[in-house]
């Protein structure tokens, strides 16, 4: 009998509709006489039939019973049913190390381009992001230079990732937070069509889905908003909840979903919120009917974006939707893969399993997927699907899914061809952004840990690095003295060094400072704006020790087991200990202070919880104003008074009344007197950039401060891992 595993079922059930009974003549048939039998019997899907389909055994019935038992078995043929096959491509969070991002953009696109020309499942491909997709710093800013402009027809800051994603073929992107750092009015300039000398950028030819949003308030998007259920195809530019895609002779939904958390982190403008990423239920109650809208027009294959920041919450949102067959989870980077998957050079391990597999609300199979950023990773899910729509965990394939590095070695595997068109707008922006790495400010001999796993969970020497130089530009640009700093984790954006991996191992260096003039271990304009792209304002406000462990512990709030979160606190003149293990507002048992002029913690707030008397006093801290006006959800408002800020401006976020002209006192305008041509006086780049020139100019005189384990960090000491608090 001839291998029928790959024939389709139709045109043979006939064949195989019953079982057969073949009497043997002569030996013709059978053997002596004995009778040939040929069974079959129906399959679920699974292994031998992704499908379904029929299995067909035959043999000879030597105990002549008319049955063909398992042991007179001799040959097994399976007649297996077509199905859908979906191809997800997927990425997010270009948003950390700038210089990894434009280095890795073309073996990227070349992974795209391989993986969208495979043989087998090219055809059948999606391709989308989950968000995160741009960030303000030098990238955004290198895209309105002319040299740039003259290649993509653009002039607008952010415009440069659109046009990549548009040569990725993206069908669609979730909205993060980081697309809207500059306000809603930047993004939609962004992603606008817009010509110059002759050369047309199109604008963004994909939707930017949020189902979660209301976009009808603002006066930027509200043109833009499409129909929700629509031709994703169609969609280009527009904004809207969900759309559809015909992969094959298959519609797939596609549905997006951002963090409720927006407003605390980002400049959301007159965009409006839905959902709660406290209450999952809630969460899900604000996404449900979008998805309910596409399951009712027959859609019945289901792919959420999700731009969550914490995996955790994509995972348990997993099971709290109906009818959704994978989440694409963004804002985490949590660094998923498979046991055959390569890791991108520098990158230790992977955090979890590619995929992660689940429930839905209804007990249905769903997949929840993450790569990280930087264009590192492109993510491959090959995933087959039943009748009803519902993905088959036996169609996953480790030697087929997973996280593909883009490497040249991978890039070689899957016989990509890098995009030029990528290629010659990457070096248009490299060339602008090296000038500014070569305006050097300053020297270090140590690496300046600044990775989202560090910077957002321990304390940090750029953490330190950073809020000294906050401490020192307030006291110079005042007559105030014993300032102390709090800072965030989440707006350090990036490492200053470089990381080599050999086998396991990892080494951490200075900067390389590769194809530019500045020699290793200069620091430069450009470590300023990729490393503290927002470039906040400084601010000092008066605190008394009560209202600063409020503040720490709003810090330490969110910290537990794989997560990042951005409000995690770095700080001057503090050291302080907590206990994540205690409920959120009560895990900062220790608190001491600068009253002196070093910036060493000198005089107890609180000792082992209970408050001493110095806690009564007034402190002077400088902060930035995302964090006064609350950004990441901080509660200046309320544990603090006096502010005043070191700028002369409105800065981006501040309240004002319109005229222009700030709501708080500024304090004398001043700097070093050394740098500021790139940052603004008071700006957080400036402090940082004037520091490094006053105390360590260059290699005679560099910052040497190495980075120190968890166990050794004494401002910021985690009780999980240490015995019991190190008085400074």
């Amino acid at each position: 009998m001839k291998n029928i595993k790959d024939w389709p079922l139709s045109p043979l059930a006939a064949v195989v509709a019953s079982a057969l009974l073949i009497t043997g003549c002569d030996g013709d048939d059978g053997s002596d006489g004995i009778n040939s039998l040929v069974s079959q019997t129906e399959l679920g899907t699974g292994t031998q039939c992704t499908f379904g389909g029929i299995r067909v055994d035959s043999g000879l019935d030597n105990n002549r019973n008319n049955v063909l038992d398992a042991d007179e078995i001799d040959a097994t043929n399976y007649l297996c049913e077509d199905g859908f096959w979906l191809q997800l491509l997927h990425f997010a969070d270009v948003d950390g190390n700038e210089a990894t991002a434009l280095d890795t953009v073309d073996e990227f696109s070349a992974l795209v381009n391989g993986f969208k020309n495979d043989a087998k499942y090219g055809q059948d491909t999606l391709m989308v992001s989950s968000g995160d997709n741009v960030i303000a710093g030098p990238r955004w800013f290198a895209a309105e230079d002319s040299s740039v402009r003259a290649i993509t027809g653009s002039n607008e800051p952010g415009h440069v990732d659109h046009l990549w994603m548009n040569e990725f073929g993206v069908i669609a992107t979730a909205l993060g937070n980081h697309e809207l750092d500059q306000g809603p009015g930047e993004l939609a300039d962004a992603i606008s069509s817009e010509s110059r000398n002759g050369v047309t950028f199109p604008g963004t030819q994909f939707p930017i889905l949020a189902a979660n949003v209301d976009f009808s308030g603002d006066e930027d998007f509200a043109p833009r908003i499409g129909m929700d259920g629509d031709d994703a195809r169609q969609m280009a530019g527009q904004v809207a909840g969900s759309a559809v895609v015909r992969i094959g002779n298959e519609m797939v939904g596609i549905v997006g979903a951002s963090t409720p958390d927006l407003p605390n982190i980002t400049s959301t403008g007159d965009l409006v919120l839905s959902g709660s990423t406290d209450d999952i239920s809630k969460l899900a109650e604000a996404l449900q009917p979008t998805i309910d809208a596409l399951t009712e027009t027959g859609v019945n294959k289901i792919v959420v974006l999700a731009h969550m920041q914490q995996i955790s919450i994509e995972k348990e949102l997993a099971k709290a939707l109906s009818g959704v067959d994978i989440i694409v989870a963004g804002g985490s980077n949590t660094r998923m893969g498979d046991s055959n998957d390569t890791l991108f050079p520098g990158d230790n391990e992977f955090a979890e399993t590619y995929p992660f597999q689940t429930q839905d609300a209804d007990g249905n199979p769903t997949l929840v997927v993450n790569v990280d950023g930087d264009y590192k990773y492109l993510g491959r899910l090959v995933v087959g699907f039943d009748e009803q729509g519902h993905v088959i965990p036996g169609s996953l394939d480790e030697a087929v899914n997973g996280a593909y590095a883009s490497t040249d070695a991978n890039v070689t595997a899957v016989e990509g061809v890098k995009n030029q068109r990528v290629i010659d707008t990457r070096d248009a922006v490299q060339a602008v952004i090296s000038n500014q790495f070569n305006n050097v400010i300053g020297h270090t001999d140590v690496y300046l840990e600044g990775r989202r796993g560090q910077v957002r969970t321990e304390e940090t020497n750029l953490g330190n690095l950073t809020s000294d130089a906050m401490i020192a530009y307030a006291e110079n640009c005042s007559e105030l003295t014993n300032v102390l700093a709090l800072r965030n984790g989440g707006g350090i954006r990036a490492e200053i060094g470089n990381a080599v991996t050999t086998g396991v191992e990892t080494e951490f260096f200075p900067p390389f400072n590769d194809g530019v003039d500045a020699e290793a271990g200069d620091v430069s304009e450009g470590h300023m704006r990729g490393t503290l792209r927002f470039d906040n304002g400084l601010v000092v406000v008066d605190v008394t020790g009560a209202q600063l462990k409020a503040l720490l512990e709003h810090g330490v709030a969110a910290t537990a087991d794989g997560a990042t979160p951005g409000q995690f606190p770095q700080v001057g003149g503090i050291s302080f200990g907590f206990d994540p293990s205690l409920p959120a507002g009560a895990r900062v048992t220790d608190l001491w202070v600068d009253t002196g002029t070093d910036n060493v913690p000198d005089t107890a707030l609180y000792t082992a919880g209970v408050a001493q008397a110095a806690a009564a006093n007034t402190y002077q801290v400088v902060t930035l104003n995302f964090l006064a006006n609350g950004g990441d959800d901080y509660p200046f408002d309320v544990q603090s008074s006096n502010r005043r800020q070191i700028y002369a401006n409105v800065g981006f976020g501040d309240p004002e009344d319109g005229d222009g002209t700030p709501d708080f006192p500024v304090l004398s305008s001043c700097d070093f007197g050394m740098q500021s041509e790139f940052s603004y006086t008071g700006g957080e780049q400036d402090a940082v950039a004037e520091y490094f020139m006053a105390n360590f100019p260059d290699e005679t005189k560099p910052y040497t401060a190495a980075e120190t384990s968890m166990a050794e960090d004494r401002r910021v000491q985690n009780l999980s891992v240490i015995d019991s608090f190190v008085n400074p």
